[in-house]
């Protein structure tokens, strides 16, 4: 990979950082040389193996877990975060999950708010702890992870996923226009068909996958390393431009 050198030294935390897209992300930051704390729920020993590699490295490295959903673990999370790596330069709010495909009228009340806590309502409470250990800081980052869901609907059953994705979209928008004067700019990414993930491992079928895939006007499907890298580009870039935007990363499938 390609090492951005904006990123030596910068204090990063990634929620979700050690499975899927999130454990792509919190690698190639430590690549290029960021300090990381490593937010997981179940990934323990993915965690660790991460930021041992880090401290090998020569760079800080912190693995943090909790429920994003719980107020009390949002807040110890940043906290947690800014006392071992010193402050906050970027974060990254990755963690999500689609839960289980269910239809409306199949749904019940408890999985529909279950599948916005996760989605949505974590990403405020980790943000809303983080702002002012960002404003610290000259030129700050945050970078929200969408979908391609949040775009155009998502597959049958992923309505509740796909309508927190989309207010990612929206919350992306809003968040940077309050958060700019503060001088951190406020980014998402919405990734589309990325294999080799538990994502779609657990909730995507081979057939539907080939099918999707036909479809891409590029030919192939994404991968963890292909989010990862526009993720960074966008949390890299200080003296940038670029806020209250979403990244498309699909393959030409979506396109505005």
């Amino acid at each position: 990979m390609q090492i951005n050198n904006k990123l030596i030294g910068k204090n990063v935390l990634i929620t979700a950082g050690a499975q899927g897209i999130g454990e792509a992300i919190t690698k190639h930051f430590i690549e290029c040389g960021a300090n990381v704390a490593i937010h997981y729920f179940s990934s323990a020993d993915t965690a660790n193996k991460l930021t041992e590699y880090a401290t090998s490295k020569g760079q800080k490295a912190v693995a943090i877990s909790g429920d994003l959903t719980k107020e009390e673990d949002a807040n110890a999370l940043v906290e947690n975060t800014v006392s071992k790596l010193g402050s906050l330069d970027i974060l990254i709010n990755n963690a999500g999950s689609l839960v289980a495909r269910k239809l409306l009228n199949e749904m019940e009340t408890g999985f529909w708010h279950k599948v916005m806590d996760i989605n949505m309502t974590s990403m405020m409470l980790v943000t809303r702890a983080s702002i002012t250990h960002l404003a610290k800081n000259k030129n700050s980052s945050i970078v929200n992870l969408a979908s391609l869901a949040g775009r155009k609907g998502g597959h049958p059953g992923s309505l509740a996923y796909a309508t927190s994705k989309g207010a990612i979209l929206t919350y992306t928008r809003a968040l940077s226009t309050e958060l700019g004067p503060q001088g951190t700019r406020v980014n998402a990414v919405a990734p589309g068909l990325i294999l080799g993930t538990s994502f779609h491992n657990t909730h995507t079928t081979k057939e539907s996958a080939a099918k999707t895939t036909a479809g891409i006007p590029i030919q192939r499907a994404g991968n963890a390393d292909d989010v990862a890298r526009a993720v960074l580009y966008l949390a890299s870039e200080y003296d940038g431009f670029i806020t209250g935007a979403t990244l498309d990363i699909n393959g030409g499938v979506y396109n505005m």
